[in-house]
């Protein structure tokens, strides 16, 4: 989609409030501390009938050398290279400063339509105020001065926007997209991956655990396939969260989590499936996600012809019963694997929306079935006489049966391990229900 509104300013004027606004969600951190946002982040918006993305960026300062810094420049650089329209916030209260003066000049070289936004304008007064910055010369024909905290004036704003696109823009470019979602450890190699896979710098990667504090939105396309996939802030025991910001990066990844269809946990080789990794696929599991488990850093591991099943013999140990979860190994640094990583991500989410007909499962199962009923309670025969699936988002059984209540767990497993032996529903948790009949 053409449609793209980058925000973009130097630190703490109220870019993640405005976006946060714009998106009509909470999706980026907001903090009164410098330097929350790091990363270029995605979201989509509706205005006059005009569906639009929105990217909100990192703080732009100058004359830094500090590795985020530097590494924010060329993310919000990336971001108006994308946009068709760019939103230059600004703070009322501050007034004009030596950092917008030197990002000024950094965008004075676009040829693109620019509006000004003064910011944190909540009364008339402040309203005032931003005259103060059509001293730097910028901007289509006014100021624009807005709250992105009460959304004051940002109609105003958005109905000057939206004439500037070159799109009519007038479908949501998401709807019905597979959403995959990488989760995992701090430092595992999730924004790695994410660059490695669309050839450029979507997320900041340094050696520095925490670095990516939001979950980063990246639209992509892989064999004809559309994609949305979703890079996240590493997940440590509740325990270790000292910071505030570090408390949401968790929170945006749980709830990443809960909106995916796929969940693809990340596991560093040179440590293996630790007790946080597996909590992540139980809560996968209870939330009903595909899961797929894909092992980063596989270039650092010492290897002969047994090294790749023994550790998957060990993973799947750890995982107990949840055996049908498929297992990856990839190098990111090495680019070794990542695309049948996301080709099996596809057959994951394939198998999530597979509709068995019911003749097909009452021909499979049913001879089973009869082969090793359930076992008799109390002197009474259990008898399965039909089989469904229900329509439901995520794979659901129905097994009719005269005493439902009279079946155990143990036989529970059993049918599922027949339906996945029968049909394929890897990567897939299967709910199995009783019903009278």
């Amino acid at each position: 989609m053409a449609n793209i509104v980058a925000i973009v300013g130097r630190p703490n004027v109220g870019k993640s409030t405005l976006f946060n606004r714009l998106i009509e969600e909470r999706k980026a951190i907001e903090d009164n501390l410098s330097g929350v946002t790091r990363d270029r982040h995605y979201g989509h918006a509706q205005w006059g009938g005009r569906f639009f993305s929105v990217i909100d960026t990192g703080g732009y300062v100058t004359g830094s050398d500090e590795i985020f810094e530097k590494e924010i420049r060329k993310q919000v650089r990336l971001a108006i290279e994308e946009a068709s329209v760019i939103l230059f916030v600004v703070d009322c209260l501050d007034g004009l400063t030596d950092l917008d003066t030197e990002f000024a000049k950094e965008l004075r070289g676009t040829d693109k339509p620019l509006f000004m936004v003064a910011n944190k304008a909540d009364n008339l007064d402040k309203m005032l105020m931003a005259n103060e910055f059509y001293a730097l010369g910028l901007g289509e024909e006014k100021i624009f001065p807005i709250s992105s905290a009460s959304g004051s004036g940002i109609g105003d704003l958005l109905d000057e926007v939206i004439q500037k696109f070159p799109d009519e823009g007038e479908e949501d470019p998401d709807e019905g997209v597979p959403k995959l979602s990488i989760l995992g450890r701090p430092n595992v190699g999730k924004s790695s991956f994410l660059n490695a896979l669309i050839g450029k710098e979507r997320s900041i990667v340094t050696d520095e655990a925490g670095t990516t504090r939001d979950a980063i939105h990246t639209r992509y396309q892989l064999y004809g396939k559309d994609y949305i996939l979703t890079d996240t802030a590493g997940i440590r025991k509740k325990a270790k969260v000292k910071e505030d910001i570090e408390f949401y990066s968790v929170m945006r990844s749980l709830r990443t989590l809960e909106d995916s269809d796929v969940v693809i946990v990340m596991v560093d080789a040179t440590r293996g499936l630790e007790a946080q990794d597996v909590n992540l696929i139980s809560l996968a599991i209870k939330n009903n996600k595909g899961i797929m488990i894909m092992v980063n850093k596989w270039d650092l591991i010492e290897k002969d012809h047994k090294t790749m099943q023994t550790f998957k013999d060990d993973m799947t140990q750890k995982l107990g019963e949840n055996k049908w979860i498929p297992i990856i190994f990839i190098s990111a640094l090495t680019k070794q694997r990542i695309f049948q990583a996301m080709e099996l991500a596809m057959k994951v989410y394939e198998n999530k929306h597979r509709k068995v007909p019911t003749s097909k499962l009452n021909e499979r199962l049913l001879p089973e079935i009869e082969k090793y009923p359930p076992p008799a309670n109390k002197g009474k025969y259990i008898k399965i006489k039909y089989i469904t699936q229900l329509p439901t988002k995520n794979p659901v059984f129905a097994f009719f049966c005269n005493l439902p209540q009279y079946i155990k767990s143990p036989y529970t497993r059993f049918l599922e391990n027949r339906l996945r032996e029968n049909f394929d529903f890897e990567g897939v948790p299967v709910k199995i229900t009783y019903k009278k009949k």
